[in-house]
């Protein structure tokens, strides 16, 4: 496994990042625990978890399998760099989403005991909070800081104006501040290009791309479907949207040997901002196919290929649409 720094700090993570999204209401906690023991044989050591995860409100139930991962001892929890995230609906009652200080501190609170652990090594804003100021926020996250209950802070899905305004606003309190980034990024959806990934190389943020393989949809989802294996309803939706690429995409992938899934995550690794993509197996094959990936390394002829396939928005912005 070869490992990166997580952006300007000197904190050592696997170039993928487990992903646990699918643990619990997709796959068993008996499955979970046995691919997290896996990740870490091969050598992961980033976890990538949310309090809503789950999806039953309020229960976090992702956190939870996790916890008990954890608490089977054998140094599994001082093996990894744990994340989790902040902001979703955990309750009906008032303060119980978002970013405000209240909820920022509670949500922790109860994501440590959920988790089993006494610290989150890297605590990520979930979405971005337009109704709190910055400088509660940083407070917030601060006193939890202070009190070594967190030790880094991440976004997630922000724009790159609102990395510029938090670490900004996080510069002007003497704060570290954003560490990294996490982001919908694959061949499909390469919109961060624009302004988020400039935005992560100018502040020093590690980025973290979720969705590398766009839900299964870039993992021969064509090729499936003609072999009468079920697509989820995301896939079928998708390839409605882009069957005429996906169908070059897997042209090109049978053409040069290499399975689709496999191409998808080399093109992501390959982006020199990039960190770690996030990869959120349901099954053990499925983070097998995830780590051989990491030993793929595409050409420029086949990087040029994959742009004509999937084009993005044509650079950097402001170049990307105007002289």
């Amino acid at each position: 496994m070869n490992y990166a720094q997580l952006g300007r700090t000197g904190l050592q993570v696997s170039r993928l990042c487990l992903g646990t999204m699918n643990f619990g209401p997709h796959t068993s906690e008996a499955d979970s625990f046995a691919i997290m023991d896996r990740a870490l044989e091969h050598g992961i050591n980033f976890f990538d978890t949310a309090n809503v995860y789950g999806w039953k409100k309020g229960e976090g139930w992702t956190e939870q399998i996790l916890g008990r991962f954890f608490a089977q001892g054998g140094g599994r929890r001082d093996k990894v760099v744990l994340a989790t995230k902040v902001y979703g609906v955990m309750g009906d009652w008032p303060n119980e989403s978002r970013l405000s200080a209240v909820h920022v501190i509670r949500a922790c609170e109860a994501s440590l005991k959920r988790l089993k652990t006494d610290v989150i090594d890297l605590y990520q804003m979930h979405h971005v909070d337009r109704l709190s100021p910055w400088d509660e926020i940083w407070q917030a996250m601060e006193t939890l800081v202070r009190q070594g209950k967190v030790i880094y802070v991440g976004s997630s899905n922000f724009a790159g104006w609102h990395i510029a305004q938090a670490c900004e606003a996080a510069r002007a309190r003497h704060f570290v501040g954003l560490v990294s980034e996490q982001s919908l990024y694959n061949l499909i959806d390469r919109t961060i290009e624009l302004e988020v990934i400039p935005a992560c190389q100018a502040y020093g943020l590690g980025l973290l791309p979720w969705s590398p393989l766009k839900g299964g949809v870039l993992g021969g989802a064509l090729k499936k479907r003609a072999e009468g294996r079920r697509t989820s309803e995301f896939a079928q939706k998708n390839i409605h949207k882009h069957g005429d690429a996906l169908a070059k995409y897997e042209a090109y992938c049978t053409k040069i040997g290499h399975e689709p899934g496999d191409v998808a995550l080399a093109w992501v690794l390959a982006n020199p901002a990039v960190t770690a993509p996030i990869v959120g197996p349901r099954t053990m094959e499925q983070l097998e196919h995830a780590v051989a990936a990491l030993g793929l390394e595409l050409n420029e002829s086949t990087m040029r290929e994959l742009d004509e396939i999937f084009p993005g928005p044509g650079g950097p912005a402001p170049e990307a649409y105007a002289w």
